[in-house]
C-alpha cells in the first residue's frame, strides 16, 4: 500500500471545511482539536488542517505542525475508518517538539475511534 498523502485522501474544497464543522463534533487534545464528520461508505479517511497565524506566527512553524499532522495521518490511514478529518491548532505549544504533536494527533485518533465503537454498539 502507497504511504503517499494523495488528494483523494485531503480536503480541498472550502464547502467540505464547513460540512465538518458544521456536523459539530470534536475532540480536544492538549494542543490539536480534532473536527470529524462521517465519510462516505466505502470509502477512505480524508484530512483537512487548519493552522492559524493567531497562535504560530512564523510560517516555518506553522509548515512544520501539518508536516507532523500528515506524516501520522498517512502512517495511519489504512486503520482508519472512513471518516472527514480537519486537524486544527488549539493552543500555543510552547516548544514545538514533533514527538509531542504527533502523539497529540494518535490520542486524538484512540478517541476518535474510541467513540465510534461506543455509538455503533448503542
Amino acid at each position: 500500500m502507497s504511504s503517499s498523502f494523495a488528494r483523494c485522501y485531503r480536503l480541498t474544497k472550502t464547502d467540505e471545511y464547513s460540512s465538518v464543522f458544521g456536523f459539530r463534533r470534536a475532540i480536544r487534545g492538549r494542543w490539536l482539536m480534532l473536527h470529524y464528520q462521517p465519510g462516505q461508505p466505502g470509502g477512505s479517511a480524508r484530512l483537512g488542517l487548519v493552522v492559524g497565524k493567531k497562535l504560530l506566527k512564523r510560517a516555518v512553524d506553522r509548515n512544520r505542525v501539518k508536516r507532523v499532522i500528515r506524516d501520522q495521518f498517512r502512517r495511519r490511514r489504512a486503520e482508519l475508518p472512513p471518516v472527514d478529518l480537519v486537524v486544527r491548532l488549539a493552543a500555543r505549544p510552547d516548544a514545538l517538539h514533533d514527538g509531542q504533536l504527533a502523539e497529540d494527533f494518535l490520542a486524538l485518533l484512540g478517541k476518535l475511534t474510541a467513540h465510534r465503537t461506543k455509538r455503533e454498539a448503542s
